[in-house]
C-alpha cells in the first residue's frame, strides 16, 4: 500500500470497553484529578438513583488505605439473574456500554445516569473492580481486571459468597495508573459532593470514611431541611436580607423545588440541579427561573408604586442582585450536554420551572409583603449603582488603544490573532522590564502591575472599578466583566488565548497570584472555566557544576535530588524575576518550548466558592481556624 493511501485497512473497530480505555476523556472529561474523582461520582450517582426510586436510604463511601475506594448502598441490589444474553445482568451492566435500567422508565422514573455507561466506564478505567450484590438472601460476587471479568460463571450466574438478609450493592475499585496521571482521590472534593447530595435528598444518609494514613476521618451527612439548609450554608458569614424562601410544585410531570435568599452584597449565585446532577453551565431550568422571577419582581414593583410609569423595568441582573438560589428539578427524560452533564437542554424544563415559580412565588409574596419589599429593595439598590456606573463601564469597555511602555502600562504584542497571543501579568518595574526584553514581541504581551491589587472579595463594586490595575486588565483583555448587577462579559472578544500570571516564587508572589485569581473568579469566571488562565513556574535556583551544563531547579525537592548526584557546584537562588537576565527569563519561564505552566481549573464550584469566601472575605475568625487546621499541609520555603 502506497504511503498516503487511506483504505479499509485503516479502519479500526474497538470492541467492548476498549473505546473507553482508548478515549477516556470522552466519558469522564479527562484523566486528571477531575476525571479520577468522577469515577466515584458515577457509582454514587447510581446509588442515589436507587434513592430517587424509593429504595435506598443509606450510602457509604470509603477511601481505603491501599488507594482503592468502596461505595456501598442499601438499595435493591443490581439484578443478578440471567439476562437474555445468557449471563448475569450484573456482568452485562459492568461490561457493556449503554446497558442499564434507566431507559424504559419502569425501574427508574427519574435518574441522573441516563446513558448506561457509568458502571462500565468505571470498570474499564480500573486496575481491578469487585462487586458484591446483596440480593435474594445471598451475597453474589464478581471481579474484573482492567474491565475484563476474571470470575467464571456457572450457568451464566455469579458465584455466591454466603447468605444475607441485607439488600444493596458494594463496589470497590482501584483506578488504573496506566490511564490516570495520578490515582490519589481528592478527599475534600468527594466529601463535599456527598454533602451536596445530602442537601438535595432530605432523609438520605451519606457516610464518608477516609482510611488513608494521616487522613483518618468519619463524617455522616443527613440534611432534613434539604436545599433550605444548603442556602444557609452558602450564605454563612454574610448578612441575610430575609429568611430563606422555599417553593415546590409539579408541572407537566416535572417536579420543581426552588430555594432562595438575598444577602446584603452585590453578587448573584444561582445553582441548578437535574436529577441530582449539578449543571455547572446552567440550562433551561435556570433560564425559566430567572425569566419568571424578573417578571414577578417588576410586576410587584409597579403594583406597589416603586416603579413609576416613566421608569424602566429592573433588569434581570437587578432583580437577582444579592440572590443565592438553588433550582432543583426531577425530570423523567432529561437531555444533558455530554456524559459529564454540565448543561440541561429540555425546553419543557424552562416552562415547568417558570410555571411553578410564578404560581408559588405569587402566593408567597402575597402573604409575606415585608420579604417582597426587601427583595425589591435589593433590585432598587442595584439599579441605582448600575446607572451611576454606566459611564465608567462605557469607558472601560470601549477603550481599545493601549500604550506600549508608558507608565507601566501594557506592552502589547504585534499579532492580533487571539488564538496565538498570550499576555503575561508581572509585578513591578524590574520584572516588567526583564519580561519586555525577553519576550517574543510577535505573540507575547506584557502587563506590569504595581504591587498587590485590590482584594475584590472585601471591596465594593465602585472601588473595584475605580482600581487602576483592575481597569487596565479589563481594558487589555477586551472581553468586559461580570458582576452582581450586570453581565458585560463576552468571551469571544478575549484578545489573548493565554493569560499567564508571572510572579516571584515567594510569599508576596503567592499573595499576588491569589488576589488576581480572586478577581478573575469573581468578575471573569469564564476565563478560568474555559482554560485561559495559567500560572508561570519560574525556577528557584540555577546550579552550575564544576563540570557539565548548568541546570535550573524549580523547587527544593529538585535541589535535594541534585545534591545527591553533584558534589561541587555553585548555586544561585533567584529571589525574584528581576534578578534574571532576559535570556534566563526567556529560557526558563517564557519560551513555549521549554517553560512550565500550570493551568488554573475549578473542579468543584461549591468548594471553590466556599474557600474563596473563607480565605479572602472579611470574617477573620473562620480564616484563622482554617489556617490552624491546615498548617501541617503547607509547603515551607527552606530558605525563608
Amino acid at each position: 500500500m502506497a504511503a498516503g493511501d487511506y483504505t479499509a485497512k485503516n479502519i479500526t473497530v474497538l470492541e467492548g470497553l476498549e473505546a473507553v480505555r482508548k478515549r477516556p476523556g470522552m466519558y469522564i472529561g479527562g484523566v486528571g484529578t477531575s476525571g479520577l474523582n468522577h469515577l466515584v461520582y458515577e457509582i454514587v450517582d447510581n446509588a442515589v438513583d436507587e434513592h430517587l426510586a424509593g429504595y435506598c436510604t443509606h450510602i457509604s463511601v470509603t477511601l481505603e488505605a491501599d488507594g482503592s475506594v468502596m461505595v456501598g448502598d442499601n438499595g435493591r441490589g443490581i439484578p443478578v439473574d440471567r439476562h437474555k444474553t445468557g449471563i448475569s445482568a450484573e456482568r452485562v451492566v459492568f461490561t457493556t456500554l449503554h446497558a442499564g435500567g434507566k431507559f424504559d422508565n419502569e425501574a427508574y422514573k427519574t435518574a441522573g445516569g441516563l446513558h448506561g455507561v457509568g458502571s462500565s466506564v468505571v470498570n474499564a478505567l480500573s486496575t481491578w473492580l469487585e462487586v458484591k450484590v446483596f440480593k435474594g438472601g445471598y451475597i453474589h460476587y464478581d471481579r474484573y481486571e482492567q474491565g475484563k471479568p476474571v470470575i467464571e460463571l456457572k450457568n451464566g450466574l455469579l458465584p455466591k459468597l454466603g447468605r444475607t438478609d441485607a439488600t444493596g450493592t458494594v463496589i470497590r475499585f482501584s483506578p488504573d495508573p496506566e490511564i490516570f496521571t495520578k490515582t490519589y482521590f481528592t478527599a475534600a472534593m468527594i466529601r463535599n459532593r456527598l454533602h451536596e447530595t445530602a442537601y438535595l435528598n432530605p432523609g438520605l444518609t451519606l457516610e464518608f470514611h477516609n482510611r488513608r494514613a494521616g487522613e483518618e476521618e468519619d463524617v455522616v451527612f443527613c440534611e432534613e431541611e434539604g436545599i433550605t439548609a444548603y442556602i444557609r450554608e452558602l450564605n454563612k458569614g454574610k448578612t441575610p436580607v430575609h429568611e430563606p424562601v422555599l417553593v415546590h410544585g409539579v408541572s407537566d410531570g416535572i417536579d420543581v423545588t426552588v430555594a432562595f435568599q438575598f444577602v446584603d452584597l452585590f453578587e448573584e449565585k444561582v445553582l441548578g440541579y437535574c436529577n441530582n446532577i449539578f449543571t455547572s453551565e446552567g440550562g433551561t431550568h435556570i433560564t425559566g427561573f430567572k425569566t419568571r422571577f424578573t417578571g414577578i419582581i417588576n410586576n410587584y414593583a409597579r403594583e406597589l408604586g416603586i416603579l413609576k410609569d416613566k421608569d424602566d423595568n429592573f433588569t434581570g441582573a437587578d432583580t437577582r442582585c444579592g440572590m443565592t438560589a438553588i433550582v432543583v428539578i426531577k425530570h423523567h427524560d432529561p437531555v444533558f450536554e455530554g456524559q459529564t452533564k454540565t448543561k440541561l437542554g429540555n425546553a419543557d424544563a424552562a416552562k415547568a420551572v417558570a410555571a411553578v415559580t410564578g404560581e408559588q412565588l405569587e402566593l408567597f409574596f402575597d402573604k409575606n409583603l415585608e420579604t417582597l419589599k426587601s427583595v425589591i429593595g435589593c433590585a432598587e439598590k442595584s439599579a441605582k449603582i448600575r446607572k451611576a456606573e454606566a459611564k465608567v463601564k462605557s469607558n472601560l469597555l470601549t477603550k481599545s488603544k493601549f500604550s506600549f511602555d508608558g507608565n507601566g502600562k501594557l506592552a502589547n504584542c504585534e499579532s492580533r490573532d487571539a488564538a496565538k497571543c498570550e499576555i503575561f501579568i508581572v509585578e513591578g518595574d524590574s520584572a516588567g522590564g526583564s519580561a519586555k526584553m525577553a519576550r517574543n514581541r510577535r505573540y507575547q504581551a506584557i502587563l506590569p502591575i504595581r504591587g498587590k491589587i485590590l482584594n475584590v472579595e472585601k471591596a465594593s463594586i465602585d472601588k473595584v472599578l475605580g482600581n487602576a490595575e483592575i481597569k487596565t486588565m479589563i481594558q487589555a483583555f477586551g472581553c468586559g466583566f461580570s458582576e452582581g448587577y450586570g453581565n458585560n462579559f463576552d468571551i469571544t472578544k478575549l484578545r489573548y488565548d493565554k493569560i499567564i500570571i508571572m510572579t516571584d516564587a515567594d510569599v508576596d508572589g503567592s499573595h499576588i497570584d491569589t488576589l488576581l485569581l480572586t478577581f478573575f473568579y469573581r468578575f471573569m469566571p469564564e476565563l478560568i472555566s474555559e482554560g485561559h488562565v495559567y500560572l508561570a513556574q519560574p525556577p528557584l535556583y540555577q546550579a552550575v557544576p564544576s563540570r557539565g551544563p548548568k541546570e535550573y531547579l524549580y523547587d527544593d525537592a529538585a535541589l535535594e535530588k541534585y545534591r545527591k548526584t553533584h558534589k561541587n557546584f555553585t548555586l544561585q537562588r533567584y529571589k525574584g524575576l528581576g534578578e534574571m537576565d532576559q535570556e534566563q527569563l526567556w529560557e526558563t519561564t517564557m519560551n513555549p518550548e521549554s517553560r512550565i505552566l500550570k493551568r488554573v481549573d475549578i473542579e468543584d464550584f461549591y468548594l471553590a466558592n466556599q474557600v474563596t469566601d473563607l480565605l479572602m472575605g472579611s470574617d477573620v475568625e473562620p480564616r484563622r481556624d482554617y489556617i490552624h487546621t491546615h498548617a501541617h499541609e503547607a509547603e515551607l520555603d527552606a530558605w525563608a
